[in-house]
């Protein structure tokens, strides 16, 4: 799945020790353009990603899956990027042109 927003909220990296050894998340909250706004934490595991090189209000496009477990009777739903893509401001326009313009001269006709 893909959902395209901006970055909101850039969560501290979190490190811990499991039965397939060290492992590594950070999380951020993406909010949606659409017309009633959503946010989503959306969870980055290992290294495949780099989060360093985003900042808060990037827009980007997320690629994830949504897995849920069940763990002491209870469900737990995470939503894990694969893929992260910073994405152009939309709307905006590039800068003008102030490099040098030629003179016109009057009296220099093409023919």
């Amino acid at each position: 799945m893909e959902v395209n927003g901006k970055i909101i909220q850039l969560l501290g990296v979190q490190t811990g020790q499991g039965k397939n050894g060290t492992w590594k998340k950070q999380e951020f909250i993406l909010e949606t353009g659409d017309q009633y706004p959503k946010k989503i934490c959306i969870a980055v595991w290992g290294d495949k990603i780099d989060m360093s090189q985003f900042r808060i209000g990037d827009p980007v496009q997320v690629s994830f899956d949504v897995e849920s477990r069940e763990y002491n009777g209870r469900w737990y739903t995470d939503v894990k990027a694969w893929k992260v893509v910073a994405q152009g401001q939309a709307g905006s326009e590039p800068p003008p042109y102030n490099g040098p313009i030629d003179p016109v001269h009057e009296d220099d006709l093409p023919f």
